[in-house]
């Protein structure tokens, strides 16, 4: 079932997401489109700051303080980050799925998720549970809460088009590629 989900997904990306993205790019300047990623990162602070407060990282939970209201003020919204450029705070990139994992709960089995790509049980279920401080999820109609959580992966995209031909090129087998690189990458930041 992963691996027709994958291709399901392999030609989304191929048909629809990377046309589209295309599109979207030549419409909008990569600044504009890197201050509305900005936005949205200072937007999810409370899912960094939370997990950064559950998994004992007070430094980082600092930090992500310090970032989000130099940002939110200086950055105007969060627009700008003022945070990174001129007071050199890095973003702590912490979720539910990585904090589950510093204490000790395993990855369970893969999965690939339609639309969203790769994933694990303990990932899946820590997505949910970050939905609970995620700003975007108390949107009211729930369509409008996923229609701005799709924008928003859908500029994230933007910025990174040619990742996944990249991977997909220097690979033998693409699926099991993917799924090796997610399960490394989420392994070396529980690892951190």
């Amino acid at each position: 079932l992963n691996r027709v989900i994958f291709q399901l997904n392999d030609r989304l990306y191929f048909w629809v997401l990377k046309p589209a993205a295309q599109g979207y790019n030549f419409l909008f300047p990569v600044d504009i489109r890197m201050c509305i990623a900005n936005f949205f990162s200072n937007l999810l602070t409370p899912v960094r700051l939370a997990n950064c407060l559950l998994q004992g990282k007070f430094n980082a939970a600092g930090t992500e303080t310090a970032r989000f209201f130099t940002n939110t003020t200086m950055g105007v919204l969060g627009f700008a980050d003022p945070g990174k450029v001129m007071f050199d705070l890095d973003i702590s990139d912490e979720d539910l799925g990585q904090t589950l994992g510093i204490y000790g709960i395993g990855n369970g089995f893969y999965i690939v998720w339609p639309i969203f790509g790769p994933s694990t049980l303990r990932d899946t279920v820590g997505f949910g549970g970050d939905l609970f401080v995620n700003p975007i999820s108390y949107l009211e109609p729930f369509a409008a809460s996923a229609a701005v959580g799709a924008y928003r992966r859908f500029n994230d995209l933007s910025l990174r088009i040619g990742e996944y031909e990249a991977i997909k090129e220097a690979a033998i087998e693409p699926y099991a590629a993917v799924r090796d690189g997610y399960i490394q990458f989420r392994n070396a930041l529980i690892d951190q």
